[in-house]
């Protein structure tokens, strides 16, 4: 197997790889210790069947510029393909402001196509390559070196298959004329805005028992100062405090040092310095928010006027639709959009693009007292009435 570890031979790779329909691309990262990814190994493979044509890049070793490869990924006649690409993109978007294009997400397009609920790249190995992998160096420091034989094994291993699970998917696409669902999907990990994080926006990942705007207040602030200071040093969010502490600290309001020497949950390193200034700060901004300006849950399902019946009768027709398309339930609407269209809500993404032409509008004709739902031996049928 062949690594890249000059700007030459990633440029040479490149240039051939620019006149083939497709390359198939993985990444190995650590984030244990940073805020942001760290880039330890980069996998590429062009057509074929065998590791001739694979190779990987090593972005820790030599004199290496992966601008050959974001200009690659720029090339709008060359098909990207990774399987769950998310974080591999956040990386080199985050890194160089190129996000690949156009895209190929097999784990996606594995959910369109009736494999299952994001489905993992072995699954797909063993019933599309037919295949097994080598899991033993799956947890690995990745960023030690020299790598050993095992782990290139392994890391090759994610592209290599990834051709033949690409053709397969994307043959079944054509055929089934599913490609623009997984275009629509596609579209969120295409979007630069997807990779970024506000600080002002941090507090809403945060688990609370109090919806108090007031409490939330304080939440929000202690949240976007975490984010911006984990962010600033390159550090995970939790090595500043973690989300029990934070919502401790919301709920006991420390005023000074003494009062923050108190906390159970807080890190004896977040009691001093940079950190316990930004806390008491934070506070103090939350409890001093105008009234205008305290945030607010949206769409809280719990005070949603869910009609019960309506929404186990919306199940049961997700369950037939899911059976007669061969598409993952939660894909097409998750229970959440199922409780808000039985509660009147429009503004869902079930009743939206794909998913409206497979579940949505059938489900709002449910909703009307259009059609019934009927069962014919083992399947449910919709019955117009």
């Amino acid at each position: 197997m062949k690594t890249l570890t000059t700007t030459e031979e990633l440029a040479a790779f490149c240039e051939a790889a620019a006149s083939v329909p497709y390359v198939t691309v993985d990444t190995e990262f650590l984030r244990e210790r940073t805020y942001y990814s760290k880039l330890c190994l980069i996998q590429l493979a062009l057509p074929g069947r065998d590791d001739a044509d694979a190779v990987l890049v090593d972005p820790l070793e030599g004199d290496l510029s992966l601008e050959p490869l974001m200009a690659l990924f720029r090339n709008k006649d060359v098909v990207k393909v990774f399987h769950a690409a998310r974080q591999d993109l956040e990386i080199f978007h985050v890194d160089h402001g190129v996000i690949p294009e156009p895209l190929f997400d097999t784990q996606v397009a594995a959910m369109v196509c009736g494999f299952g609920e994001q489905v993992g790249y072995e699954t797909l190995v063993k019933r599309i390559a037919k295949q097994q992998l080598d899991k033993s160096s799956r947890f690995t420091d990745w960023s030690r070196r020299p790598l050993t034989d095992a782990q290139k094994t392994y890391a090759l291993a994610d592209v290599t298959h990834l051709r033949q699970i690409y053709e397969f998917l994307n043959a079944k696409l054509e055929e089934t004329g599913r490609a623009r669902w997984v275009a629509e999907e596609l579209a969120v990990l295409t979007d630069p805005q997807t990779y970024v994080t506000h600080p002002e926006d941090a507090w809403k990942r945060v688990k609370t028992r109090s919806n108090s705007p007031r409490f939330l207040a304080i939440v929000r602030e202690l949240a976007a100062f975490r984010e911006a200071h984990a962010q600033e040093r390159n550090i995970p969010r939790n090595r500043v405090f973690k989300d029990d502490a934070l919502v401790e600290l919301a709920s006991t309001k420390p005023q000074n040092m003494n009062d923050l020497s108190r906390s159970r949950l807080l890190l004896r390193e977040a009691r001093k310095g940079a950190i316990a200034d930004g806390i008491l700060a934070a506070v103090a901004a939350g409890q001093e928010c105008p009234k205008d300006n305290l945030p607010k849950v949206e769409n809280d399902r719990e005070k949603l006027q869910v009609n019960p019946a309506l929404s186990d009768l919306l199940r049961v027709l997700l369950k037939a639709k899911t059976e007669s398309y061969g598409v993952a339930s939660k894909l097409i609407a998750p229970a959440s959009d199922l409780d808000a269209i039985a509660a009147g809500q429009r503004d869902v993404a079930a009743l939206t693009g794909w998913r409206r032409e497979v579940f949505g509008e059938d489900a709002l004709r449910l909703c009307d007292g259009q059609i019934a739902l009927g069962a014919k031996g083992k399947a449910v049928t919709v019955i117009d009435l």
